[in-house]
């Protein structure tokens, strides 16, 4: 049994964020950070302290309070869930955990069919704390809106056959090549899992989900279109039919961001190496979500404000522009460079 699906709350009918993501003109350009909950704020450090990744993941009242620190600090147009993209397998069975300064560890690597059935559809019975958390976070956000998300198949697909990260991804695309079947009832297990982790966090009151495929930039368009466009899209899918607007992203994809909105995003997340203005006519009649390099926080506070009013202007171009960072925010960020940034995106105008 799932939980009846939230009543949203009236403010979000407002909400910046929400009319970009629909293609509408708010007032003023809406802004959230990828990985801006956690990573470079104090108070993150203090309630992380001793506790590992996954298990700080796996804790609602934790999950709630670090989620809700860049919202309060920051005064961004949208929470982000705190959570990670291998929770769902964790969380169904498979032996991994998260490595300090490594990442996500495998223990046994999926290698054949057998491998793949071995792992569990996932079910809201797996995972009462994610929807624990997100009903606490929509209950305390009131009119901000709640991203939830989920990791895109290739991205997980890669994790799960490589046992870890990878530069090459030289196993993931053997098996890819050279195992078909095999890549398939992957690919399809991991939509599986995606599409219904997406699922339980909007029916317990997300108001938008965003698919990060933080390695799809390894692939070739056509390998892409071929053996993960298909899954990506499944998931996507199955969002779609949830009434949620969908963000779709991924790193190094600047010649996957036609395919990548083709697979049924709402929005588009454009990383750091593409200029906006490049990237719009790209993505088609979507929205646009991006891209400051993260590492211009690190610059002069007059010099990352005149980039981001070029990103800005060239995103009025497209359906409609969500500000963004082009990847995550990086963990010795100056958290008051992001306040500065967030006032001047909210306070930014149009050149006349």
């Amino acid at each position: 049994m799932t939980d009846a699906v939230q009543t949203p709350h009236p403010g979000l009918a407002g909400s910046p964020f929400l009319a970009a993501a629909r293609g509408e003109r708010p007032s003023h350009t809406p802004v959230w950070y990828m990985r801006q909950a956690g990573r470079s704020l104090p108070e993150y450090l203090k309630v992380r302290e001793g506790i590992g990744m996954l298990e700080s993941c796996m804790d609602a009242d934790l999950v709630t309070e670090i989620t809700l620190q860049p919202v309060r600090r920051y005064g961004v147009d949208a929470a982000i869930f705190f959570s990670d993209i291998v929770l769902p397998l964790k969380a169904v069975g498979v032996d991994l955990d998260i490595k300090p300064g490594v990442g996500p560890v495998v223990a046994s690597p999926v290698r054949t069919l057998a491998d793949v059935q071995a792992i569990p559809d996932l079910t809201p019975e797996h995972v009462p704390y994610i929807s624990q958390a997100v009903r606490q976070l929509v209950a305390e956000l009131g009119a901000t809106p709640l991203i939830g998300f989920a990791g895109a198949p290739f991205t997980v697909a890669s994790y799960l056959v490589e046992g870890g990260p990878s530069k090459e991804h030289a196993r993931t695309k053997a098996m890819m090549f050279g195992a078909p079947d095999v890549w398939d009832a992957l690919m399809r297990k991991i939509a599986g899992v995606a599409a219904a982790y997406l699922r339980i966090q909007v029916e317990a009151g997300a108001s938008a989900v965003q698919l990060f495929d933080s390695w799809a930039g390894a692939l070739t368009p056509a390998d892409y279109r071929a053996s993960v466009m298909p899954h990506s899209a499944r998931v996507l899918a199955a969002a779609g039919e949830l009434g949620v607007p969908r963000i779709h992203f991924g790193v190094g994809t600047s010649n996957l961001l036609g395919p990548m909105g083709e697979a049924g995003a709402d929005v588009v997340g454009v990383d750091w190496r593409t200029p906006m203005e490049l990237a719009v006519p790209l993505v088609g009649d979507r929205v646009v979500q991006g891209n400051l390099d993260p590492t211009l926080v690190f610059a002069p506070t007059e010099v990352m404000t005149a980039r981001a009013a070029e990103i800005i202007d060239a995103g009025r171009a497209a359906k409609g522009h969500i500000f963004n960072l082009g990847h995550g925010v990086i963990p010795s960020t100056d958290p008051g460079q992001l306040t500065a940034l967030t006032e001047f995106v909210h306070a930014h105008q149009p050149p006349h």
